[in-house]
Order: structure tokens, then sequence, then C-alpha cells
């Protein structure tokens, strides 16, 4: 068995391959920001030799990083999480090194956790994220009162906002502008600062067709376990990323946490960054590769006045979501609903 671990920078990833004893068994590799395709292409090389010498090929990433796995399971690769208390201290600014997240596998496979499409980055941690979401709940109240938090506060015009995390990834970007430009709908698209760094010219593009800017972390991290300091950094960096891309102050920005993982000390850091917190009220789990057809019977199901509406348009092939998009626009438009950007839905 052979194990690979990718870890994330300040400015792409890097790829280490180990053998069974812990040994190199490959180049080191590096890609800049943007290029998750190039590193699929990467993995699934090495898996492909591997095979043939008989050998399996084991990926994994650290709950720091939620930008890669759905695209690496997508395309046929095993892929693993390894969680803190298994790996050495992090940087102060990255994932731990691409050769600890292999040795992790290396030195106890059942250490870490596999993932697939249907479980998502965070698959195995569900009842501990659940419960420190309820923990969260008098912090995000407080929160919501104060106008700091969008979550079911949206009002009660029939009025939705669209709104598209983990890009920005091309080509779905483009088709999802595409889309919205065909049918004059605005949105709002909670980038990743990673992704921010490599594909500018998207920013620009939605910027100048004046859909909504707003922060989802560097990286995609599970917030919980970050310190104080990384999750500020998160935010700060992806900041300054959006704002050099649109060529204007962010100020105080919009602010949606990967997962929508919490506690009331993450809420409270957040909310020293000075972000307002954007959660959801409409999921159609696009994420996890239903068709286009239940992802749009789910949107139109859950959909209430004011709803904020839970897209992607990264993290992996957001080919479903694109094919749903006009059948979504259409039947809320049928129903006689409008859509705004989050910043411009009314409030209550």
């Amino acid at each position: 068995m052979r194990f690979s671990g990718v870890a994330w920078t300040g400015s792409g990833f890097e790829v280490a391959v180990l053998d069974g004893s812990g040994r190199p068994a490959a180049p080191e590799a590096r890609f800049a920001a943007g290029l998750t395709g190039a590193v699929t292409a990467h993995l699934l090389g090495l898996q492909r030799e591997f095979a043939a010498a008989g050998e399996q090929l084991v990926t994994v990433v650290d709950s720091t990083n939620g930008m890669l796995d759905g695209g690496l399971t997508a395309a046929g690769l095993a892929v693993y999480r390894a969680d803190p208390w298994v790996l050495p201290a992090r940087p102060a600014f990255g994932s731990v090194p691409a050769a600890e997240l292999a040795r992790a596998a290396v030195r106890d496979l059942a250490a870490v956790v596999p993932l697939g499409t249907d479980t998502g980055t965070m698959g195995g941690r569900s009842a501990e994220m659940v419960a420190a979401i309820d923990a969260s709940a008098p912090e995000l109240e407080r929160m919501i009162r104060s106008g700091r938090c969008l979550w079911g506060n949206t009002g009660d015009r029939p009025v939705v906002a669209l709104t598209f995390d983990d890009g920005p990834n091309p080509p779905h970007t483009d088709r999802i502008l595409d889309v919205l430009d065909r049918y004059a709908v605005p949105a709002t698209f909670f980038c990743v600062g990673l992704h921010a760094l490599a594909h500018r010219a998207l920013l620009e593009r939605m910027a100048a067709a004046g859909h909504q800017i707003a922060n989802h972390t560097w990286s995609h991290p599970y917030l919980p376990d970050l310190s104080r300091t990384e999750l500020l950094d998160q935010l700060a960096r992806t900041d300054e990323a959006l704002a050099k891309a649109v060529g204007e102050d962010p100020g105080p920005r919009m602010f949606r946490p990967p997962y929508g993982g919490r506690t009331p000390e993450v809420l409270r850091w957040i909310g020293e960054s000075g972000a307002t917190v954007v959660l959801w009220d409409v999921e159609p789990c696009d994420w996890s590769l239903p068709g286009p057809e239940a992802i749009t019977r789910a949107v139109l199901d859950q959909v209430r006045p004011g709803a904020l509406v839970l897209l992607h348009d990264g993290g992996g092939d957001r080919s479903q979501t694109v094919a749903a998009l006009p059948a979504v626009i259409e039947g809320l438009t049928a129903r006689g609903y409008g859509f705004a950007r989050v910043d411009r839905l009314p409030v209550t």
C-alpha cells in the first residue's frame, strides 16, 4: 500500500507519497492555487502506477482542508481525513506538511476516517458537530438579535437569496454566472480564499454583474479545530484576496462558516472580525451529487419567503448544480418569488 498526503499552504498545495515503511515513494509535488484538477490528475497517475505494481493508493487530507476531497473521491481515489489528535501541530498558516498527513495513515490506517461523496469532509464527526451547534444556540441567538447573524430573520416577503459556496471554480462558476445572467438574477458567492487567489477574473466578472462576493475562509476548515489566531487569519487573508480582485475595500464582510461549524467561542471570534455570519434555510445537498432533478425538487420543497438557499459552485464537479439552476429559478419565479443578494434581503 502507498500513502499520499495533500497539504494546503498560503499559495497552493503540496503532495507527498510514502510507502508502508514511511519512506518516500515518489518525489514531492507542489501545485499553485487553483490547480485542483492538476492535483487530482497527479494522484490518479500515481494510483495507476501503483495499481500496475499491485499496490493501492490511499490519500489523506485534514480537517482544515475541505477543498479537495469531493473532487478526489468522485474521481475514484480513496480519500481519508486525519484529525488534529493524530497529527503534529500545524504551522502558523497551513495544514501540517503533506508527509505528516501520509504518515498518520502509515502509522495506523484505522486512525484516519474514510470519506465519500455522500459523507463530505467531516464524515464521522456528525454527532460532535451537532452537539457543538446546539451548545452555540444562545450565542447565535444574541448575534441574530443584534443583526450580526442572518438565519430565519430575513423577512416574510416572497424574496429568496441564491448563494453559492466553495468557489470560484472554473468551469462551473462560469456556467452558473451564465445562467444568472440569462435570467437577470442576483446572487451571493461565498468564496474560498485559496481559490479566489487563483481565479481573479471570475471574481471580477461576479462584481461587474452586480453579485455579492463574501468570505468562506481560506481553506474551508472545520472552524472548531482552529485556534483564534488561525481563524482570524483565515478570514483576514480571504478578505484581502477578495478586495484585491474587485478593487475595493470590503469593510465589514458577510461570512459563512464551512459546514455551519461553530461553538460559542468560535462565534465570538468571528464577531471580533467584524463579519456578519450568514447561515442557510434551504439545503438541497447538491454537494452529494443527487442529480439535477433532486436538487431542484429539494429547493422547491423547502423554500419559504426570505429563504437563504445553499448551493455550491466549488468543491468538485458542480455540473449537476449548473443543470438544476434554470429549473430552480423558473420554479421559484412561477411561485411568485423574486431574488436578492444576501446583503439586500429585508431583515426582520
